[in-house]
């Protein structure tokens, strides 16, 4: 067996058995790498020399893994699934980094597993590395994620619609739990199980929580803070995640699963991608509702931990809890949105003013990060720049008028400069790049791969010769349609 420097502890299969199958990657016949993130192997306090392809493919395991495929259940598009799990991935096991925080490493196309559920395990290097891209180009916008640590090559064929080349992604996150795992145990109605869990999760995410009295309750006001916080952040920066199923969505508060992904150019709330999500459930302005859904059913999965001996009470303290969500999240999204617009102060129209730019901005073909970015020339006075964007700036002018008031009120407007600098990307992944640079990667170029994670990793930084980096798909690339890239 393959050895490697990794300071395993492997809690999850230590601690919560009947969660799991044991099970190993599949053998590939050439295993390479088409990335290795050298910044993260650094950062987690691993040996480089230890990173081998075989490994981080699921081909080898290194000493003192514990390779494991996890079982969770979901809803889908709002249908219930019992049993889901890990159809394509492996837990490989835990490390703690130098500074003792503790991080998944896991596979995700490394094979068939017990929860394939006819499928083949397999992954294709596109969405591999597309997955690795947003993960990476998130994490440098400051959103909480699973990052990748490598994109490996198999050498092996995967059979789609044609034989395309397959891959396996190696990606870390502080854990992969997620709502879904506990709809697992509560649909089962095994409540002790359940409650192992929950206080696996509480240790892991919210120890401050352990000594609690009411801990599960706090513990599910925790996650919907969390999530209340990211998915501001996803829209905000105009982020539409595409498959906001429950077992997509994480105890932890990060973004997990980047499949029919995408970031807007065009500002519409009711834009979506996903080729499967034919109704507009997960459309970006609908996220933040489905956000609160998907906590109901982590709530409903554990009435029987907060109180088992009075479901109605249980059921009362649950809901006040999700009932607050939509407050958190109204709070992030206002703080978001501040940033954005450079107001350092708080003052009671600002709600109003950031919702009115939006409805200006619908129907108006306006680049959205764009105009956020040519709103900081609004501090100096100037407008033009925001201006052009509109086809008809009519209504943008009223709106700029109350803006130059407002900012008018601020005390410092470097400050607010600055924090419109700090809170507005000028690269993001746009979605002609993104095509782009992996349609090159299948013909063996990355090039186009590694241009655009250059500017997408450091997105707030103008860069020389980039503007092609900064501008809207062209007017023929047409509608964009993403996939789950399984």
């Amino acid at each position: 067996m393959t050895k490697a420097a990794f300071a395993f502890d492997n809690s999850y299969a230590r601690d919560l058995d009947g969660l799991y199958v044991p099970w190993q990657g599949d053998q590939v016949p050439a295993p390479q790498f088409l990335k290795l993130n050298t910044g993260l192997v650094e950062a987690l306090g691993l040996d480089p020399a230890a990173m081998t392809p075989e490994i981080l493919s699921g081909a080898k395991a290194p000493e003192g893994a514990s390779p494991l495929a996890m079982a969770y259940a979901g809803h889908q598009f709002g249908g219930f699934s019992p049993q889901l799990g890990d159809g394509r991935a492996l837990l490989v096991g835990e490390i703690l980094d130098p500074q003792g925080a503790r991080w998944d490493i896991h596979l995700k196309g490394s094979g068939k597993t017990p929860f394939s559920r006819g499928g083949d395990g397999k992954a294709l290097v596109g969405p591999v590395l597309c997955e690795y891209l947003m993960g990476e180009a998130m994490h440098a916008l400051g959103v909480p994620t699973t990052r990748a640590l490598a994109a490996v090559g198999t050498g092996q064929d995967v059979m789609r619609e044609r034989p395309e080349a397959g891959a396996v992604l190696a990606r870390v996150a502080s854990s992969h739990l997620r709502v879904g795992t506990f709809q697992f145990f509560a649909a089962r109605g095994e409540v002790d199980r359940l409650r192992q869990l929950a206080d696996y999760a509480i240790a892991r995410h919210d120890p401050d929580l352990i000594a609690s009295p009411d801990k599960y309750l706090r513990f599910l006001e925790a996650v919907c803070d969390r999530q209340a916080a990211l998915i501001a952040q996803w829209v905000t920066l105009g982020f539409v995640h595409g498959v906001m199923n429950t077992d997509n969505m994480t105890i932890s508060g990060e973004t997990i699963d980047y499949g029919p992904c995408a970031f807007v150019d065009i500002y519409d709330p009711v834009a979506k991608f996903s080729s499967i999500d034919k109704q507009g459930r997960y459309a970006l302005g609908n996220q933040p509702a489905i956000g609160g859904w998907n906590l109901a059913r982590l709530a409903e999965s554990l009435l029987d931990l907060i109180n088992p001996d009075d479901s109605d009470d249980a059921i009362r303290q649950a809901t006040d809890v999700i009932n607050g969500y939509q407050a958190s999240y109204d709070a992030a999204w206002l703080g978001r949105m501040r940033a954005k617009l450079g107001l350092v102060t708080a003052q009671d129209g600002d709600q109003s003013l950031a919702e009115d730019l939006l409805t200006t901005m619908q129907g108006e073909q306006v680049d959205y990060t764009n105009l956020f970015v040519a709103l900081a020339g609004v501090t100096h006075g100037d407008t033009s720049s925001a201006r052009a964007l509109f086809v008809n700036p009519t209504a943008f002018d009223v709106w700029a008028d109350r803006y130059n008031a407002r900012l008018d009120q601020e005390p410092d407007l470097a400050a607010s400069r600055d924090r419109m600098r700090a809170a507005n990307p000028v690269y993001i992944p746009r979605n002609h790049l993104v095509e782009e640079a992996l349609s090159a990667a299948s013909t063996g170029d990355l090039s186009p791969f590694d241009g655009l994670l250059e500017r997408v990793t450091n997105p707030y930084s103008v860069a020389q010769s980039a503007d092609r980096y900064a501008q809207p798909a062209p007017s023929g690339f047409g509608n964009y349609v993403t996939y789950c890239g399984t």
